[in-house]
């Protein structure tokens, strides 16, 4: 079999390897293995994961993880879920509202939406405010720095993508089922729940498990709300292991880390095995369909309202917070008084600071340099998975591996190959490309996989007839017809890359600073006024890629994540 493997394919796969083994060697290394006072490795032990289970604070922590992970994720179900059936299946007003915000808020960075709901709902809040205004009394009514204020921030988060994935689930779903139900008898509450839900209950099951996931090894708001708050997680112990204890406890945080890619491991099957059920539940055929508009009636213009009410909270809500607090020279909840201190200071500040416009080319350097890196490797790999050439599930088999490491953990595992690994690129913004091509290779793959899919073999086949070579095939006949996947991959590579903080907290340096870590930093020195002006001129200029990326998703029916 490995004769028979084609050069090309061998050139991939040792990339592959260089580039996706050594995590995995380097953290279970150092979980196993003391560090001396030089920083170099000593003897072998299994003190580290001693420790952690025989802490006190190992239990809470864990449930605090699970609890905070499944809030969220049924949090951002029932939201998108919403939304997607309203969107989708009736006739209420305003539902293109709902794509717009949709589309803003994959500009939005993490740090930034954040950021804006602490600032909205804190102490000093306008909400806290109102409440006190209202119901009198001088405390606080609501504590944003607790487990809830977390799922609440979370969920919010991502309900926007719960949207965007649901509403094709919605979209092309067979109407005679809900039809026949209402021949029975059966009312709009009881039609949902029995037949419209129950059809779309691997979706919802499989983009469950996919939000579980991504909270469990979430960072950034466990970091910024839970911390506060004296909630800590999986995550959050893994950044204090190597911030607050002096020297670093790189052992622990290894070991934590490891404990961290076996819960992945185990989320990430059963979310495979979730999503391999959706084939029971088809009700799409070759006959053709249609789907089945509700009418509202009289309540159309509630269910409107609706929808106008819950895009205000996700996106306008947290937008105009972060740009109050852009205009003011101090940050001070709303108020008439306030009115006459707004300016564009902050603004001038940044657009004029070097060192702001530093971060703001450096990530769109890294984005753009990732993008291509990912989406050239994945057109190649990609259509060696779909073609099933010789090798190709060792190409399928490493390129997704990445999936199972949480952000934080794989910029740990980089970190440590950076320092004991003799590298000399850590804290340069190569190092920062090297990891984000690492981290975001499976998503790429699935958009070049999936174009070449859609790609029939036969024309493949008359190019060979016709006398080319596999190579030359490719380049003039897979290639251009792979274009749109390719482009869509490139801009969902290029946000996630230039939105990320926990994978790239522990590796940026003096020269390499990027936005969405620059907006972690301005958080946590209280530079509140600087991080909100930096954060609306950077959602700008992100919205205007997500906008493209929308735009070329849906042109060509391509996955939305």
């Amino acid at each position: 079999m490995i004769g028979r493997i084609s050069p090309p394919v061998v050139i991939l796969l040792v990339l592959l390897c260089a580039a996706i083994v050594p995590p995995f060697v380097f953290l279970s290394y150092s979980s196993l293995h003391y560090l001396d006072a030089s920083g170099a490795f000593g003897a072998f032990t299994f003190e580290h994961f001693a420790a952690i289970f025989s802490s006190r604070t190992f239990g809470p922590m864990l449930l605090n993880s699970l609890v905070y992970a499944l809030g969220s994720a049924l949090l951002a179900l029932f939201i998108g879920a919403a939304q997607a059936w309203l969107a989708e299946r009736t006739d209420a007003s305003f539902r293109q509202i709902l794509y717009v915000a949709s589309i803003v808020s994959l500009g939005i960075p993490y740090v930034l939406y954040i950021v804006a709901w602490l600032l909205f709902l804190g102490k000093a809040g306008p909400f806290n405010a109102s409440l006190q205004y209202l119901f009198g009394g001088t405390t606080p009514y609501i504590n944003v720095y607790s487990l809830g204020g977390m799922i609440f921030v979370e969920g919010l988060l991502w309900s926007p993508l719960a949207f965007l994935l649901l509403s094709p689930v919605f979209r092309n779903s067979d109407a005679s089922f809900e039809e026949a139900a209402s021949v029975c008898g059966a009312g709009l509450l009881s039609t949902l729940r029995y037949v419209t839900f129950r059809m779309a209950r691997p979706a919802l099951l499989a983009l469950g498990f996919l939000v579980f996931i991504k909270a469990s090894e979430s960072f950034e708001v466990p970091a910024l709300v839970g911390l506060p708050g004296s909630t800590r997680v999986l995550t959050t112990a893994i950044y204090q292991k190597l911030t607050l204890d002096i020297p670093p406890d790189v052992g622990s945080a290894s070991a934590f880390g490891v404990m961290l890619l076996v819960v992945m491991a185990i989320l990430l099957q059963i979310y495979s095995r979730v999503a391999a059920q959706t084939h029971r539940y088809q009700t799409v055929t070759g006959k053709g369909f249609r789907p089945r508009v509700v009418r509202l009636g009289r309540w159309r213009y509630a269910a409107g309202a609706l929808i106008v009410t819950i895009p205000f909270i996700v996106v306008v809500v947290p937008l105009a917070t972060i740009l109050w607090a852009a205009l003011l020279p101090y940050y001070q909840p709303f108020s008439m008084k306030a009115l006459p201190l707004l300016g564009v200071g902050n603004f001038v500040q940044v657009l004029n600071s070097p060192s702001f416009r530093g971060a703001i080319v450096n990530s769109l350097v890294l984005g753009a340099a990732a993008a291509t890196l990912v989406t050239v490797l994945s057109a190649i790999a990609g259509w060696c998975v779909a073609r099933r050439v010789a090798g190709s599930r060792l190409i399928d088999t490493l390129a997704a591996l990445p999936l199972v490491f949480p952000a934080i953990v794989l910029g740990l595992a980089f970190l440590e190959i950076f320092v004991h690994g003799g590298a000399r690129i850590y804290g340069s913004l190569l190092s920062l490309v090297v990891v984000s091509v690492v981290a975001y290779m499976p998503y790429g793959l699935r958009y070049a996989q999936l174009g070449v899919i859609q790609i029939h073999p036969e024309l493949e086949e008359a190019a060979a007839i016709a006398g080319a070579r596999q190579t030359g095939t490719f380049f003039r006949v897979v290639l251009p017809l792979l274009v749109p996947a390719l482009i869509s991959c490139w801009l969902f590579v290029f946000l996630l890359a230039v939105r990320a903080v926990s994978l790239l907290l522990l590796l940026v340096g003096p020269d390499s600073q990027i936005v969405a870590v620059t907006l972690f930093d301005f958080w946590n020195n209280g530079q509140i006024g600087e991080l909100a002006a930096l954060g609306c001129v950077w959602t700008a200029i992100m919205t205007v890629f997500s906008v493209a990326f929308l735009i070329v998703a849906r042109r060509y029916q391509l996955p939305i994540a």
